[in-house]
C-alpha cells in the first residue's frame, strides 16, 4: 500500500506546448505507480489536450465546469461536472474545456500515454454529437 497525503502531493505545473493547446494546470495527485498515474487537471476556456492514446485505457472524472471529449469514431461529446468517461486501450481521443468555461477533471491513466498531433481548430469546433 502507498498512502499519499494531500500535503505531500507534487504541486501544480502549467502545461503548454507539445501536449496541450491553451493554458492547462496539472496537479500530480499520484506519481506513476505500477503503471497508473493520477492527475487533477484544470483547462482554461478553449484549452485542450492533443490527440493521444493510453496503453491500458484512461478514466476521466469531471469535477467542475464544462467541456468536450472526442474520438475519431464517436465525434465530439459534451462533458459536465459529474460525468465519468472510459477511454479504452488504444482509443485515439482528446479532451478539454468548452470555449466559454474552465474544465477540471481527474485523469486516471493506465500504462503509457502516446501523444500525437494537435487538435485542429475545425475538430475542436465540430458540432457536438448527440448524447446517448
Amino acid at each position: 500500500m502507498k498512502l499519499i497525503h494531500g500535503t505531500a502531493q507534487h504541486g501544480v505545473g502549467t502545461k503548454t506546448g507539445s501536449r496541450f493547446t491553451g493554458t492547462v494546470h496539472a496537479y500530480l495527485t499520484m506519481p506513476a505507480t505500477d503503471g497508473v498515474t493520477i492527475n487533477t487537471v484544470t483547462f482554461a476556456p478553449g484549452a485542450r489536450t492533443y490527440w493521444h492514446t493510453h496503453e491500458h485505457g484512461q478514466i476521466l472524472q469531471v469535477l467542475a465546469g464544462s467541456g468536450f471529449v472526442a474520438t475519431e469514431q464517436d465525434g465530439v461529446r459534451p462533458l459536465r461536472a459529474g460525468d465519468t468517461v472510459w477511454c479504452p486501450p488504444g482509443e485515439r481521443h482528446w479532451h478539454g474545456a468548452a470555449p466559454d468555461s474552465c474544465l477540471t477533471h481527474t485523469a486516471i491513466s493506465l500504462g503509457t500515454t502516446t501523444w500525437a498531433e494537435e487538435v485542429a481548430a475545425e475538430q475542436y469546433t465540430a458540432p457536438v454529437t448527440a448524447e446517448d
